[in-house]
């Protein structure tokens, strides 16, 4: 099975899930599992048969409209493999994580689901400009619908609100992309979307800038960094658990992958002028991310604040723009989504469980559910970034690239990990310890099914923290294509 397949695989069985639902209420979300079981083994089986002579894991080429110069064209590099395991991976944990949450339409709950799946991996494969924004397109409309259906009380505000943000950065996006090929066909005389021929496009240096800006700016929203990051923490409070797994884990990545891959490399000289605000904004990020976590009694908001701050470690590597930084912007695209979507589910479990997001009527929590308690203190050391676990190589690999750039910028970037230790480790004194709340009597604690995928996702950190080879292998020949300094 090819990148193309799989694509067509998700969209598929999403609506097989949704004309299931006639047949059999649980029929869905076990098509969902199966189906993205097998997609996590055959992206495994992928890395382990290796890369050809060109880096490639797999490629498809297709015309489709040769006369605009548009084609169906997929690559799946190092970096490209690894989110797009990371995708289907944490798919699993999201179709686990919404087994008993969700009570109505499970056949289209679970096709919009792996409808957004779809979109992201067409994201991360996409090498034709057209078809990488249509695949960005395709990704939120059913994850619109997901916030707007199955939220919860403000689902309906929050849904709009995430919408608006990312369609008005994605018509910034289409309309970078356009300027970019007419300036590319204004020169060679051919018109292309291929990203392979529109990289060196010779263009006017202040043109160049504000293209640079036009892709910035859809990507940053999507990351998001600040200040164009005030629809996560609402779309994260009222999406339904799996939708904020699939949010955090997966989407957020779709901005820093935009960064990396299409940014800097389509637009060196002007990233290269615009990387002191970058940096700026990205050290911003991790300081107001991990501050107004803190400040937050809501579990959920907390955790959308932390992905945040985590994400402005990713800004700061990537224009930084050095092997180490870079790499380790990829660790932490990898670490977060691990950490963020166990941190999560578990929020989501707690909520389904008390009715309640309020870490003030969660006291005592350990002694009521001591399972929950050490998932929960697993994922939050993880979260802050102890040595040992995938979240600390890659903060650390980031602040020692960025420190080669601006030695002021990765100290106040290093403020946040301090910040992180105190709003994690509060929100462990608030939900798990303290006096017994009487609003946790009574509480299940995790069972079978939602430990195991907790345990998954603690193994893989635990792997990326004593052994990041594997990723940091995948990754280097990817950012050395790129054009990164050593």
């Amino acid at each position: 099975m090819n990148g193309w397949d799989l694509i067509l695989v998700l969209l598929a069985a999403g609506g097989v899930a949704w004309l299931a639902e006639r047949f059999n209420v649980n029929a869905p979300r076990w098509i969902s599992l199966v189906v993205l079981i097998v997609a996590t083994f055959l992206v495994a089986g992928m890395w382990l048969g290796g890369a050809d002579a060109s880096g490639l894991y797999d490629q498809v080429e297709m015309a489709w409209i040769p006369r605009f110069g548009i084609s169906v064209l997929l690559y799946m590099d190092g970096l490209s493999l690894m989110l797009v395991g990371l995708t289907v991976l944490l798919g699993v944990v999201a179709v686990v994580a919404s087994w008993s949450e969700i009570k109505e339409r499970h056949g289209f709950f679970q096709a919009n689901l792996l409808w957004t799946l779809a979109g992201v991996v067409g994201v991360f494969t996409a090498m034709d400009l057209f078809l990488f924004f249509v695949f960005w397109e395709v990704m939120l409309v059913p994850m619109y619908f997901l916030i707007a259906i199955w939220g919860h009380e403000n689902r309906g505000y929050a849904a709009m609100k995430f919408f608006l943000f990312t369609q008005v950065s994605g018509l910034l996006l289409l309309l970078a992309i356009l300027t970019l090929v007419y300036v590319h066909y204004m020169g060679s005389g051919v018109i292309t979307f291929s990203y392979r021929d529109l990289l060196g496009t010779q263009m006017d240096g202040t043109l160049a800038f504000y293209l640079m800006l036009g892709f910035f700016v859809a990507f940053v929203v999507k990351l998001p960094g600040v200040p164009l990051h005030t629809w996560l923490p609402d779309a994260h409070t009222q999406a339904p658990t799996a939708g904020s797994v699939i949010l955090a884990g997966i989407l957020l990545k779709t901005g820093a992958y935009g960064l990396i891959r299409f940014v800097v490399p389509l637009f060196p000289e002007a990233a290269l002028e615009f990387r002191w605000p970058a940096m700026l904004l990205g050290a911003i990020s991790v300081v107001y991310g991990g501050y107004m976590a803190y400040s937050q009694s809501d579990f959920k908001r907390l955790v959308a604040y932390s992905s945040i701050s985590h994400m402005g470690f990713v800004l700061l590597g990537v224009f930084a723009w050095n092997m180490l930084a870079l790499q380790g912007a990829v660790v932490q695209m990898i670490a977060h989504g691990f950490s963020s979507a166990a941190l999560f589910m578990l929020a989501g479990a707690l909520q389904q469980r008390l009715h309640t997001r309020e870490m003030g009527e969660m006291g005592g929590l350990w002694q009521r559910a001591p399972r929950m308690g050490v998932v929960a203190l697993f994922f939050v050391v993880a979260s802050l970034g102890m040595p040992g676990l995938g979240t600390f190589v890659g903060e650390f690999l980031v602040l020692l690239g960025a420190f080669q750039v601006d030695i002021v910028l990765t100290a106040v970037a290093a403020i946040g990990i301090i910040v992180a230790a105190v709003y994690s480790l509060s929100l462990m004194q608030r939900s798990f310890q303290g006096g017994v709340s009487p609003n946790t009597e009574g509480i299940s604690d995790f069972g079978a099914r939602e430990l195991s995928v907790m345990v998954l996702m603690a193994l893989a950190l635990v792997a990326l923290g004593v052994y990041p080879a594997p990723v940091l292998e995948l990754s280097e020949p990817v950012v050395t294509g790129l054009g990164v300094n050593p």
